[in-house]
């Protein structure tokens, strides 16, 4: 019981952690968007949400998210997760990220701000220290991800280099409403084969809108980020 739960510990971290933005993209089109609810899948089964709050305040864009779910399997609880975040971007440009992070009973923190010496600087549960601007933090929502080569953990801070692959465009489902996504495959750049990369996930993104739309993730059952609603 103890080895299956740190499997799923390790997989789910991966697909709450590796929600990732592009912390110097174009922002400013999502400041139509107030509100976007997802839904995480395990088996196609309902265990939990991530929501996402957006709104505008003279020259800063702030994104608030909450995200919680809950895996048990036999009557035994492997994973209680809830994580709350906070980016302020001003002009485009990220300047602020903090977030909280309780899974079962370890706690794990991340603070980032944009310093004097116009680079971000990071200190979190797994890193502490100065990386490029033009580095990743934080959520999928932000479709700038497709052309960046690193990101950063919104979780603890953690550096990880990625390769994005586009796969083409195709019609997909989601809750009855029928989307023309972009079709992305992200996999962590290092040399070990696919299937022990810690990054190796699929995402979509509507073509017309560059919402997000869909993640998915195959590794001790099918994980998947759908769209649920959209304000």
């Amino acid at each position: 019981m103890l080895s299956l739960m740190k499997k799923y510990s390790t997989l789910v971290i991966v697909l709450f952690l590796l929600n990732i933005s592009f912390v110097s993209g174009h922002v400013s089109h999502y400041k139509k968007i107030n509100y976007l609810k997802y839904g995480l899948y395990l088996n196609n089964k309902l265990i939990g949400n991530h929501v996402y709050n957006f709104k505008t305040k003279g020259d800063f864009f702030y994104v608030e998210s909450k995200g919680n779910f809950k895996v048990d399997k036999l009557g035994v609880v492997l994973m209680n997760y809830e994580t709350e975040t906070q980016e302020i971007y001003k002009q485009d440009e990220l300047i602020n990220f903090s977030s909280k992070t309780t899974q079962n009973d370890k706690k794990k923190y991340e603070k980032v701000i944009l310093n004097k010496e116009n680079n971000l600087y990071v200190e979190g549960s797994s890193f502490k220290g100065e990386i490029n601007k033009n580095s990743l933090i934080g959520t999928w929502w932000n479709h700038e991800i497709v052309k960046s080569s690193k990101q950063i953990s919104p979780i603890s801070g953690r550096i990880m280099k990625q390769k994005v692959h586009f796969l083409g465009k195709k019609k997909i489902f989601i809750n009855n409403k029928e989307y023309n996504a972009l079709h992305f495959h992200f996999i962590s750049d290092d040399d070990k084969p696919l299937n022990k990369k810690k990054l190796n996930m699929h995402v979509w993104y509507d073509s017309e809108t560059l919402l997000w739309i869909k993640t998915s993730y195959d590794k001790f059952g099918e994980w998947e980020y759908r769209l649920i609603e959209v304000r």
